[in-house]
Order: C-alpha cells, then structure tokens, then sequence
C-alpha cells in the first residue's frame, strides 16, 4: 500500500499484527515476512505493447487540489454520490489501509465506527484551508477492495459556503481501459498523469485480495503516501478509482509486491507498476441522507 513508513509501523504496533499491506515510502519500508505466494505459475512480464501502443496521451484537463485531502497518514477526498443533496454529511473516501484504528482483516467490514478523525481540506492550488474531522467511519473494508468512507460533521453546503470548495463526484459507472486519468495525491501535493492501462481479475498483496482493479500505465509512480489519492477521470473530472498499491520489488504475490491472478489461476507481476480500486460499486450502497445501505439494489459491497 502506499502509505508513509511511519504510519505503517504504528499500524503495526496499534493491531499487533505481523504484517501489513504494502506501505512503503517515500523510501522503501521494511518489509514483513511476505506471505506465501499462490500454487499457479509465476513470472515478471513486461506491459504489453499493444496496451502500450494504444494508450492515448492524457488530455489537458483542469484537475486540481480543489476537494482532496491529507489525512495524517494517507491522501483521501471529500466525495459525493451523483444523487446527494448539499445538506448531506459529506464523506471522505480514503483506502481501508488508511484506517486509523489499523488494517481490517480479510473478510471485515467495518460498519458504523466512531470516529473524530480530522483531515486537511485544499484547495486548487494544494493549499490548506480547514480541518474536517469526522463524526464515523460510514464503511471500511479491505476486501473485494480497500476503500475506508468517512461520514463528517458538515454538509456539502457549509464546506462550499465556508470555503467555495465542492466535492468530487463518484462515476456510476466502470472505468474504461485506455482513458487519461490523474492521481491526486492531498498528502504530497502532487499529481500523477498516465492512462487506465486494464483491469486485474484479482490482484493479490500478503493476505488480502481485490477483484477487478485498475492498473495503471507507467507515468504513475505513486509513492507512499498517495494512498487513498482519489483517480479522476480527466474527461469528465469524476473520481474512477482510489490508488492503493504497486509492485515495489518484483516480488510475488507479498507485501509491498501485488501479483496479478487470472481466472484460470495464472500469476503475473509487474515491478515498479501501481494499481487502484475501482469505486463506481460504492454509489448505489449510499441512499437518501447519504446514509449507507448495504442491502439495496445494485450494492455488491461486501458485508459484515
């Protein structure tokens, strides 16, 4: 995961656990005993050319700071589903990694948890502006995908008013391969161009696995740090995806060292390549109020 150095040793120290997701930065963190690799077959291949030939060059977009955060570890922004109203609590969107009170297990979800947790909200121009705190964690999870969203103690409406800065707006719909893309990263203040490269039928890191991720082309080299940095899509200024990890090692399948799995089992890794998480799955778990309803039509989020 791209999370700082620092924040992943004291994840480690506050869970007590014996290894965490990828998290190292801005220099390589040390790494945990890896987990053991999948059965399937395994090698390091490069990009293919025919991806590599057909990605298109990002188009000059106005993407900004404007609405993402830093969070004390991690990167997030504040987010809204296509269907919110201004006097909705707003969320922040950030990686199930980036969660305070440690790395959730495989197979939890974290529904509902108190939380005051604040974050500095930018402006366009990456400058911070206000402290947002958080009144819960409306959902985390890292499985299927590592996605922690944060209810906070104002709406869409009192941040506009109070600081002229809107929220990004989630896509409903699956990113496409091919489509220029920026990563926009709070906690560094930086922004990583490149394209959607394709999709991962199941990218594999230590214990945790996520399904149908996005993989990046090469420009983006995120670092620890950008987790949590939300993906947008430079063509519509919608958020995509949240960027959560890449191969740091040429590893296989450990920590800090995703592989690639696909259907028939196969293992692929690409060194020095980062990857996301989709979230166009969040907006139909998020109704009226914007309260998180797991059980609605269309949300496959996992569950508690």
């Amino acid at each position: 995961m791209r999370k700082p150095l620092v924040a992943a040793l004291f994840a480690l120290v506050i869970t007590g656990a014996g290894v965490a997701p990828a998290v190292a930065a801005p220099a390589h963190a040390a790494t945990p005993a890896p987990a053991s690799a999948p059965a399937a077959r395994s090698s390091v291949v490069p990009l293919s050319t025919e991806h590599a030939s057909a990605v298109r060059a990002p188009a000059v977009q106005a993407v900004n700071y404007a609405g993402t955060v830093a969070l004390s570890n991690c990167s997030g922004s504040v987010i809204r589903m296509p269907n919110s109203a201004d006097s909705d609590p707003a969320l922040v969107l950030s990686n199930g990694h980036c969660l305070e009170t440690g790395f959730p297990e495989p197979g939890e979800v974290i529904v509902g948890q108190t939380s005051s947790r604040s974050f500095t909200l930018l402006n366009s121009a990456g400058t911070g502006v206000a402290t947002l705190r958080a009144s819960k964690v409306a959902y985390s999870t890292m499985t299927d995908t590592d996605i922690t969203i944060y209810q906070l103690t104002r709406t869409y409406a009192q941040i506009r008013s109070s600081y002229g800065i809107s929220a990004l707006t989630l896509s409903d719909t699956h990113p496409t391969a091919g489509t220029a893309i920026k990563v926009v990263s709070g906690y560094w203040k930086r922004t990583y161009s490149c394209n959607v490269d394709g999709f991962v039928y199941r990218l594999k890191e230590g214990d945790w696995t996520w399904k149908d991720s996005v993989r990046y082309t090469s420009a983006c080299n995120t670092i620890g740090g950008t987790s949590g940095s939300p993906v947008i899509d430079n063509a519509t200024g919608k958020v995509v995806a949240v960027n959560n990890t890449g191969n740091e090692d040429g590893e296989t399948c450990t920590v800090n060292n995703p592989c690639e799995v696909d259907a028939s089992g196969n293992v692929t890794i690409h060194q020095g390549i980062n990857y996301a998480e989709e979230t166009y799955q969040i907006v139909p778990c998020f109704g009226t109020g914007n309260k998180l309803d797991l059980s609605a039509t269309g949300c496959v989020l996992p569950k508690p």
